[in-house]
């Protein structure tokens, strides 16, 4: 742990310029030197080109083409099914998704499933790659332009060095990355419409649409670690995004995800949005993929209903503010919803241990109760001070 610098030595570090202080011997300059292009390129280029030469239909296709292409390669590729092994999947699945993957520019399956899975393990501390606690524009984009420690082997993902395609992928990914990513794009603008259409897919389906899938994903790792709910878990910083999940093919559950990581859902509710997993699903009744990996109801449920236990968890003096501030018909509804959540906790957890399949109709009025009980808990929070 480092130690704080004395008030002096503080005084005298802070009035060092700022580019004095950045750490240029830790720079990952191939890294920081393609996002800055990208990133330039899209704020600056992208804008002008459409300015001057306007955007059709064509142009407009080939971008949410290759955008919707090379994200759910992500999520549904690179993510679920590498990442976290959530189901199985024939080899034209895993080629497209390594082939389109590749065009991200977020590395090879290997290396991005290596990290994902270091975050993982370590979340919120020193080896997690992408650690939250050291900052949103850290976890967002400086893990990837700073190294602050050497290279670790990357040892947990043996079983994917034993795929031939990952391994393929894994060689040639700058190569697919650019011809994929950028010339394809550009081929096919300069079919349709020559030099102006060119310029148009490098800029729109190249340029534009790798920053915007790279900041999607980078978002995941920072908003989603910052912003949002957390119904299911409080171990972890992760939290559900309902408005991220719109923006990235259903990850912004992310709350579900660190809590049930090899699940192939991310939005395991009905209302979620998260295409991902019914694009997962599909292929499964097309016989692409089989063994899609589901997390049990009860279980969730019972986690959903473990936090809203700790969220009751009041002491003396905060039991006296609702009665006082709120009245007794509130505390009392108060209570009898807590002795109703640990009724259900008990014969749910007692059914699992048991293996005794409990009903759809007791399900549901267990989920009823335990939402009931946590948006009173939220409007209670609103309210008064009350922290668990």
């Amino acid at each position: 742990m480092s130690k704080k610098l004395p008030h002096r030595q503080l005084a005298t570090f802070m009035q060092i310029p700022l580019i004095s202080r950045i750490p240029w011997d830790r720079v990952n300059w191939t890294t920081s030197i393609f996002l800055a292009v990208i990133n330039t390129l899209a704020l600056t280029a992208v804008p002008l080109y459409i300015w001057h030469y306007g955007l059709d239909w064509f142009q407009a296709g080939l971008f949410f083409f290759f955008y919707m292409a090379t994200g759910f390669s992500i999520t549904l590729g690179y993510h679920r099914l590498f990442s976290h092994l959530s189901f199985k999947a024939k080899s034209p699945v895993k080629m497209a998704t390594l082939l389109f993957g590749a065009c991200a520019f977020e590395n090879s399956a290997l290396d991005w499933c290596s990290d994902h899975r270091k975050h993982h393990k370590h979340v919120d501390h020193d080896d997690d790659p992408y650690d939250i606690s050291k900052g949103f524009l850290w976890a967002h984009i400086g893990w990837l332009l700073f190294k602050l420690g050497p290279e670790e082997p990357m040892d947990n993902v043996n079983d994917l060095r034993r795929d031939p395609l990952v391994m393929w992928q894994h060689r040639w990914c700058i190569p697919i990355a650019i011809f994929l990513g950028f010339g394809l794009p550009v081929l096919l603008g300069f079919l349709w419409s020559g030099a102006v259409g060119a310029l148009g897919g490098f800029l729109l389906a190249g340029v534009l649409r790798v920053f915007a899938v790279q900041h999607s994903t980078f978002f995941i790792n920072s908003m989603c670690h910052s912003v949002g709910t957390r119904p299911y878990s409080t171990r972890c910083s992760a939290r559900d995004s309902a408005v991220m999940a719109l923006f990235t093919f259903g990850e912004g559950y992310h709350n579900y995800h660190h809590e049930f990581q090899h699940d192939y859902r991310n939005g395991v509710k009905r209302s979620n949005f998260d295409p991902t997993k019914w694009s997962i699903w599909t292929l499964e009744k097309l016989g692409l993929v089989s063994d899609l990996r589901r997390v049990p109801d009860e279980k969730i449920l019972l986690a959903e209903m473990q936090e809203t236990k700790r969220r009751a968890t009041l002491n003396t003096d905060q039991h006296a503010s609702i009665s006082a501030v709120l009245g007794q018909q509130m505390h009392d509804l108060f209570h009898q919803l807590s002795d109703r959540l640990s009724a259900n906790y008990a014969a749910i957890e007692k059914a699992m241990a048991e293996k005794v399949e409990v009903s759809r109709h007791v399900m549901e009025n267990c989920r009823r109760e335990t939402r009931e009980f946590a948006a009173l808990l939220s409007d209670l929070e609103r309210r008064l001070p009350l922290t668990a």
